[in-house]
């Protein structure tokens, strides 16, 4: 999957291999034109904070909560323990794809769900609706007031966005048993853009009460749409699966759980816990983190199997690649981010062993075809791995 040609979704081929069609490193896909985005849900739990400022939860969270910026370092364990959210404090975890204002909400009671915020595309985006469309599914079913959980509720709120309301169906961990949830989407990235279809990931942590007993979770849901004469609408909704923990993990693994400028986002966590992430994903990761404090988006699952418009197998879903979406504090779709910065990590990516780094900055050298942009990594840098 190296890159002599630009390739499609996140992973290209291997050497030789012809390009995904409507995938090259050709000019960003056009704005959806002539459609409005979907109506707004109401935002999640009924109680939204400010604009632009979603709770943060510390590094990392576990199965539906995503990492945010350094503050508390082992928040991970008490959501992987499944502990209740209590006293943890909220601030800005940067839900939209531009750097969120600085914002703070007050802690809930030990009962009370996190304050959420509806996410927000950002300028800089390359395709701004379908990014909202698929956004908007997942938060329509992954949350709920107390009274309205269920599978019938999550259709009616799915069936006033205008979609699907079979996709209920499709939502898996998204929709677990609980009297109330919470869903705060961190980031929502691309899994593939083409001209009239897209893949959307999208990051998310969720909080759920059951009880009196708050549990903190999250996923990541690869999101299919397809662009007609109305718009973009979804066609399906792959949550992550990342697998059981192993017994025993790596050093290189463990490492990097544990590094407090590796920020990983739940489905993330459960990945590297899975024990089915190659050590070379881990190491890069941590080699990076000495430069860089790195927020990841996708690790192995919620991404698609195969290079996004092909039938080439993708390097995520085999342990061997990794995205970033924030570098330092700066998110990679932003226009205000230094381009050099970006070229600067790309460059120290690939020195990491990386035979294959897609970033929005086009940048020459390096081994043939290491080095890749196109539309689909214009909000993300991509790290992949022969092994």
């Amino acid at each position: 999957m190296s890159h002599p040609r630009a390739p499609s979704a996140g992973h290209p081929a291997a050497p030789g291999t012809p390009p995904a069609q409507g995938h090259s490193a050709a000019p960003a896909v056009p704005p959806a034109q002539g459609h409005p985005a979907a109506p707004a849900v109401p935002p999640a739990q009924g109680h939204p904070a400010a604009p632009g400022a979603p709770p943060e939860l510390g590094r990392h969270s576990v199965p539906c909560a995503s990492a945010a910026p350094p503050p508390g370092r082992r928040a991970v364990l008490g959501a992987l323990a499944g502990v209740a959210l209590g006293g943890v404090a909220l601030g800005a975890a940067g839900c939209s794809g531009v750097r969120a204002p600085a914002g703070r909400a007050t802690p809930p009671p030990a009962s009370a769900l996190p304050r959420t915020t509806p996410w927000r595309p950002g300028p800089g985006e390359v395709e701004p609706a379908a990014k909202l469309r698929a956004v908007r599914v997942v938060e329509a079913i992954g949350a709920w007031p107390e009274g309205h959980g269920g599978a019938a509720a999550a259709r009616s709120r799915v069936a006033a966005l205008g979609l699907p309301t079979a996709l209920v169906g499709q939502a898996g961990p998204l929709a677990p048993a609980a009297e109330q949830a919470a869903l705060q989407v961190v980031f929502a990235q691309y899994g593939g853009i083409l001209s009239r279809s897209a893949s959307v990931l999208v990051v998310c942590r969720q909080w759920t009460r059951r009880g009196g007993e708050v549990a903190s979770g999250g996923t990541t849901v690869d999101v299919r749409l397809s662009r007609g004469a109305h718009g973009w609408t979804v066609d399906a909704l792959h949550p992550a699966r990342p697998g059981p923990p192993a017994t025993a993990l790596p050093a290189d693994t463990r490492a990097a759980l544990s590094d407090a400028r590796v920020t990983l986002p739940p489905a993330a966590v459960a990945d590297l816990r899975s024990g089915r992430v190659h050590s070379s994903v881990t190491r890069a990761m941590r080699a990076l983190a000495r430069s860089h404090r790195i927020e990841v988006s996708v690790v192995r699952s919620g991404h698609p199997l195969d290079v996004f418009g092909t039938d080439r197998p993708s390097d995520h879903p085999r342990g061997r690649a990794f995205d970033v979406w924030r570098i330092g504090g700066h998110a990679v779709v932003d226009p205000a981010t230094s381009r050099s910065l970006i070229e600067r990590f790309m460059r120290d990516a690939a020195a990491t062993g990386s035979y294959n780094v897609g970033g929005p900055v086009p940048l020459t050298g390096g081994g043939p075809g290491q080095f890749f942009s196109d539309a689909t990594h214009h909000d993300h840098v991509h790290i992949g791995f022969r092994a």
